[in-house]
């Protein structure tokens, strides 16, 4: 059975796409899927570049919910369009973050690391005067302290999101390198309660593999995780459940018979 839920894209809500969300939709139906979920940015506190706008990467929530409502009252009979959120994950805005979750009825929240002790592996100086391993345990560290904090999420996004803008991105990346570290990140997130996504994005920032890679999703699975979301992270309607073919048969290959979407905050198990 092919993948039919894409559970992580962006619209105009976030600051980093200028997507309609009726035109996302209507890919969706294209595509002949059967579960969408948008997942905004809200980025608190974020690290913004010189001459950046501030609050780029926050999102107006309670106009995104008005308009994801008229989306599901119209669109009920056709397609299952959920409400869900990417939280930005910082240790120290842990009680921001988990206020925030509180206060809306979120069907799912991803919580990801797009910055790591302030600082942003998208730029450049987050490499230098370093090793890449260097770089990448920190980012990996990092994200064990923001599980550690116990934050308010559902499944953690894009794991190895760092690869993709390291100086020699995943080509010199070995799994060993770092298992100590990641293999505590799936033990605690396994221990929460919570998952991992597929992030099929890694294809096509030329990494030749999703985020996580193979080798993390095949340890995840050996240690007992079975909590797994797939989201192609679209920003536009053309990038819509984008590789969902090589992540179906990454993911069987790996041992996985199922994969899940979220209602309320709770795991909805689909086999493929």
């Amino acid at each position: 059975m092919p993948i039919l839920a894409d559970c992580h894209m962006h619209t105009h809500h976030s600051g980093d796409s200028d997507a309609p969300i009726e035109a996302m939709i209507s890919r969706a139906l294209e595509l002949g899927l059967k579960y969408i979920c948008f997942t905004e940015h809200q980025d608190f506190d974020f690290v913004y570049e010189p001459g950046e706008p501030q609050g780029l990467f926050e999102t107006d929530t309670d106009a995104y919910l008005k308009e994801l409502r008229k989306m599901q009252a119209k669109y009920n009979d056709r397609l299952d369009i959920r409400f869900g959120i990417e939280l930005g994950l910082q240790t120290h805005i842990a009680e921001q973050l988990k206020d925030y979750a509180s206060v809306y009825d979120f069907d799912f929240i991803i919580g990801s690391s797009h910055l790591c002790n302030h600082k942003d592996p998208y730029l450049k100086n987050f490499f230098v005067g370093r090793d890449e391993q260097e770089a990448y345990l920190e980012y990996f560290t990092y994200i064990k302290e923001c599980i550690s904090s116990h934050l308010d999420f559902d499944v953690y996004g894009h794991l190895d999101y760092v690869l993709r803008y390291g100086p020699t991105k995943n080509t010199k990346f070995r799994y060993p390198d770092y298992q100590e570290v990641i293999d505590s990140i799936l033990r605690a997130l396994i221990e929460q309660g919570k998952g991992i996504e597929l992030n099929t994005s890694g294809y096509a920032y030329a990494l030749g593999a999703p985020h996580p890679c193979r080798e993390i999703l095949l340890r995840y699975k050996e240690l007992g995780g079975e909590i797994l979301t797939i989201g192609s992270d679209a920003h536009d309607p053309s990038h819509i459940a984008s590789d969902f073919n090589k992540a179906a048969s990454l993911l069987t290959d790996c041992g996985f018979r199922h994969y899940c979407v979220f209602e309320h905050r709770k795991p909805i198990f689909y086999p493929f």
